[in-house]
């Protein structure tokens, strides 16, 4: 018992650190499209090319040229595709919204995939998790209502993030046991790597300012670009490691520790504060975010009536 309780605590600990950094990823690049003027699309790549890069060279020293051949490559390919896409969307929105609210309602991610989950998967949802989700997009709507007053359909974007990488989640469960995590991760950065950069080309060609390519000037802003791929590498295995050490289930609320970092790093950094509608809204994602996942690790447990 407590040698399950020490690893459980460690894994808590894992999932604390990643959601202290990965928000810094999405400042540093919010700051480097609002003040660097670097085009959301050029950061979406690096992050892309320097975590994949990081990614492999890993998988080399650990394991060698053994193990570079995945068993599901396209399936692979196609969640780098999700992430690529889903990526492009968060960083153009947080070009113009705050970062919390933007965060907040990414957070949504978890009633998505309940929902897709018993679409796609036909897995068994019961009643109490369906009202959570209803009541989850209500505080999303909420965070979203003033947002869009102001940005238009920019404030979609964050929920278009949270459907892909819901969809990114239900695929990591059909090829989770065909491939480790680390070659799913380096097969996810080429095909995030690949979209992005036809993203780019598409975007030069219909002249969509925040889909184009633009070299950074200073030494500041390339340092800023390899950052945010290092944070992404290693704040996605992190989150791989806390997984292998604690349940989803008991580790599920630790991840919204990503919103408060990102309301303190709005605050210090850009002077954004969400407002008081925006809090509650904010609280009541992640009061049906939290059941939804416990509810979830409960079921898998114990079989769930029909009537739960």
């Amino acid at each position: 018992m407590e040698n399950t309780t020490s690893q459980q605590l460690r894994g808590v600990s894992t999932m604390a650190a990643a959601m202290f950094f990965l928000p810094m990823m999405d400042a540093i690049a919010k700051w480097l499209s609002t003040v660097d003027n670097l085009p959301p699309a050029t950061v979406t790549l690096s992050r892309f090319v320097v975590q994949t890069t990081l990614t492999l060279l890993i998988v080399l020293a650990i394991t060698g040229t053994g193990s570079l051949t995945p068993v599901k490559l396209w399936g692979n390919l196609f969640r780098g595709f999700l992430m690529g896409i889903g990526s492009l969307c968060f960083f153009a929105a947080i070009k113009y919204m705050p970062l919390a609210d933007a965060m907040a309602v990414f957070f949504v991610e978890p009633l998505m995939l309940t929902l897709l989950s018993a679409l796609i998967l036909k897995e068994q949802v019961g009643w109490r998790r369906w009202v959570a989700v209803a009541i989850g997009f209500v505080g999303t709507l909420i965070v979203i209502q003033p947002s869009w007053e102001l940005f238009g359909w920019v404030s979609l974007l964050p929920l278009g993030t949270a459907t892909l990488f819901a969809i990114y989640l239900i695929l990591n469960r059909r090829y989770g046991d065909a491939d480790t995590p680390l070659v799913m991760q380096l097969y996810a950065g080429v095909g995030g790597t690949v979209t992005v950069a036809v993203a780019l080309l598409l975007g030069q060609l219909f002249d969509v300012s925040d889909m184009t390519f633009d070299v950074p000037l200073g030494g500041l802003s390339w340092f800023l670009l390899f950052t945010i791929g290092a944070i992404a590498t290693g704040g996605h295995l992190l989150v791989v490691q806390a997984s292998r050490l604690a349940p989803a289930s008991f580790l599920a609320p630790f991840q919204y520790l990503e919103i408060v970092m990102a309301v303190i790093i709005g605050l210090v950094v850009f002077n954004e504060f969400p407002s008081a509608s925006k809090w509650f809204g904010i609280a009541i994602i992640i009061s049906s975010g939290a059941y939804v996942v416990w509810r979830e690790g409960k079921n898998r447990q114990e079989p769930e009536p029909a009537y739960n």
